[in-house]
């Protein structure tokens, strides 16, 4: 493409551009959910409070949208279609808010369509005109398109972003986040275009940039053989733990993983720190022919690009690692490799409790580890100490937190560790409870509240559920002192009643997730339960004031934990329930009900006990249906032994005992679920207290 025309735009001067863009049929459909519009809203806020040395705000790069202009002078949308139309949902979302808050006066017509796509097309048109969502259901509109436009609203309100925060995001938004317009030549073979695209050799990821980063550190080390020993340790680690789908053991030669994680075991961790792992890992070329002379191995970085240091010979590490069976198209993993270096990151550079420590965005990833690594008064300590933190965190990883298991043509959430019985056996076991059947014990239970934290939070950043639970095994493992299942089980439900009550139900200042997970918990304030604290949750709790879903997959988890504690045989549908990605806050007596029905009084049609968490695909079925028109879908998910959610199965409960849903039930509902919330409160209070579990 060296003949094609590239130029920015802002993404004000982008929407209202007079020239037509159109999405050819060959593209696929809207496919962006809640993760990636939360990525895109997220990443422009981050780049907000920056500014540059002139004190002014700095641009943020969106992206590239590649184009070919067309005879007719429209241009076809090539690559960057899901970008550029959400965009445009997210400036049809601000356009037809009645407040006005934002101007959005400039935005006077759709430069965006859809090829050979009328029900695109219409479905976008009706949301221009302002028609609600709940109006657009149905086989004549394009449900993507529709949920794409509400996760805006969604994605908006939990980032905090109303009022004056709103009007101040968009205009950074509008004037100074930027897109590339890449404009193909017009002899362009759109066919190849597409094959190369598809095929194109991927650019340097910024954590292949931070590895080579580190090797240039340890290159500086004068012994020649210290130098060797250390970049082979540092490359066999970082590749091992670069793949997240696969258990760290297999990383390593079978050798190895007797070495590093117990002979006939494999599921220890023994090295004691970087010099032991060293020992541990030798390198079985150190004085062969491998190595090139010490003559010939650089002491600096002058004149070597990042890429000569990674394909440096001297800096050669084992590739040929067996795989057997390594699981990486078993597991799947809750966040990538380069999100995961900054939770090591921040486990070994701490800093007060009072501020946030490293950041969990890996758009800051080389940022960080130059100030923390690179520029440290001993680079090469600093270095050290991370490639072993890096280990140990893998490992711990992989033994103590979820994965997504696809085993027999199923998929569902594990909690399981390596184990070695022969050399010709090698199986994953329960982390906990060797001889739980799967679906009880305290193995289940860790497994529940692991997976309630994670399907509250879609995206790859800002993970502090993981980083939290990341700190407390990195501080409490040692090889002579494994995690306890029932102090490990304790610290997550304390941490899960800090988020809740101490940030999203707080009654004053919101506790930072930083001092919440690194701080001294007794300075936290104290949280009393009295009528002032219920009215306050009420308020907290209502329709459009709930700060984040994990207080409907907490409240999930209790309810599960209670029913299952009531009863040995507990029904199955309680027994098999499990966390889903549930992103909809659905109204049970809905908010528009069909011609013919009354609307409960408000305060309770927006009271909590109203209120619960199902799929957005569902939300979009039934959001106008009547209770007891939901209740008939939902009973025949019950049927299959399925449902959303445990609070949808209480309400549901109750509603066939009283034979309606109305204001008496649905206050009825709340003060239950608003006990069960207290009554857990109580346990956080005496941890508080003392301190310990």
């Amino acid at each position: 493409m060296s003949d094609a025309i590239v130029r920015p735009f802002s993404i004000r001067a982008l929407l209202e551009d007079s020239a037509r863009y159109v999405v050819p049929m060959y593209q696929r459909n809207y496919a962006w959910g809640e993760g990636e519009i939360t990525q895109l809203l997220q990443d422009v806020l981050d780049y907000q409070s920056k500014k540059n040395i002139e004190g002014t705000n700095q641009t943020y790069y969106i992206g590239t949208l590649v184009v070919y202009a067309r005879a007719d002078s429209t241009f076809e949308v090539i690559d960057g279609q899901q970008r550029f139309t959400t965009l445009s949902l997210l400036a049809i979302w601000l356009k037809n808010q009645k407040n006005g808050a934002v101007d959005m006066s400039w935005y006077r017509d759709l430069n965006l369509g859809f090829e050979s796509r009328l029900v695109s097309r219409q479905t976008f048109e009706r949301l221009w005109q302002g028609a609600e969502p709940y109006c657009l259901r149905g086989n004549t509109f394009n449900e993507g398109l529709v949920n794409g436009f509400e996760l805006i609203g969604k994605a908006l309100s939990e980032l905090g972003l109303i009022g004056t925060k709103l009007m101040t995001f968009c205009e950074y938004l509008f004037k100074h986040v930027q897109i590339s317009r890449i404009e193909v030549p017009k002899d362009t073979d759109l066919n190849h275009f597409f094959e190369a695209m598809n095929n194109r050799g991927e650019q340097l990821e910024k954590h292949e940039v931070v590895k080579a980063r580190m090797m240039e550190v340890l290159n500086r080390i004068p012994e020649v053989e210290t130098r060797r020993q250390n970049i082979y340790v540092l490359g066999r680690v970082w590749d091992a733990c670069a793949n997240m789908e696969q258990y760290i053991q297999y990383g390593f030669t079978p050798a190895e993983r007797h070495s590093l994680f117990g002979e006939n075991d494999w599921g220890q961790f023994l090295p004691q720190d970087f010099d032991h792992l060293c020992n541990l890992l030798p390198s079985s070329c150190r004085a062969n022919s491998e190595f090139k002379t010490e003559d010939s191995v650089p002491t600096g970085k002058h004149g070597r690009t990042l890429l000569d240091i990674l394909h440096d010979d001297t800096l050669d590490v084992v590739k040929n690692v067996e795989q057997e069976s390594a699981g990486s198209e078993r597991f799947n993993s809750v966040i990538n490799f380069s999100n995961f270096l900054l939770h090591v990151l921040r486990l070994v550079s701490r800093g007060p409790a009072n501020t946030e420590g490293v950041p969990l965005d890996d758009k800051q990833l080389i940022d960080q580890f130059e100030l923390r690594v690179m520029q440290q008064a001993d680079p090469v300590a600093a270095v050290q100490r991370f490639t072993y933190a890096l280990l140990k965190t893998k490992y711990l990883f992989d033994q103590f937190i979820i994965k997504r298991e696809f085993a027999g043509g199923k998929d569902a959430w594990s909690l399981k560790r390596l184990h070695w019985y022969s050399k010709d056996s090698v199986s994953y076991i329960n982390t906990f409870d060797d001889n739980d059947g799967g679906f009880r014990g305290i193995n289940r239970r860790i497994l529940m509240l692991l997976s309630a934290f994670h399907v509250s939070t879609p995206t790859l950043v800002y993970k502090h559920w993981l980083n939290g639970a990341l700190r407390y095994l990195f501080d409490n493992f040692n090889p002579e002192n494994p995690v306890r299942a029932d102090a490990y089980l304790g610290y997550l439900e304390c941490q899960a009643q800090r988020f809740v009550f101490q940030r999203f139900l707080a009654p004053g200042e919101l506790a930072s997730y930083y001092q919440m997970i690194y701080g001294d918990l007794s300075i936290l304030p104290q949280i009393v339960v009295n009528e002032q604290w219920r009215e306050m949750v009420q308020s907290k709790l209502c329709y459009g004031h709930i700060e984040n879903n994990f207080v409907f997959n907490f409240l999930d988890y209790l309810l599960w934990v209670n029913e299952r504690g009531k009863n040995e045989n507990s029904d199955p549908v309680i027994n098999f329930f499990e966390f889903t990605f549930r992103s909809s806050v659905e109204h049970f007596s809905p908010q528009h009900p069909m011609d013919g029905y009354k609307t409960v009084e408000r305060v309770a049609l927006n009271s909590f006990g109203n209120l619960c968490l199902i799929s957005h695909s569902k939300n979009s079925r039934l959001s106008n249906f009547q209770p007891q028109q939901k209740l008939e879908h939902f009973e025949a998910s019950l049927g299959n032994g399925q449902i959303d959610s445990l609070k949808l199965l209480s309400m549901i409960e109750l509603m066939k005992a009283r034979g309606r849903w109305q204001e008496a039930e649905i206050a009825e509902h709340q003060d239950k679920m608003i006990d069960i919330l207290a009554e857990s409160l109580r346990h956080l209070s005496s941890f508080q207290t003392t301190g310990s579990l």
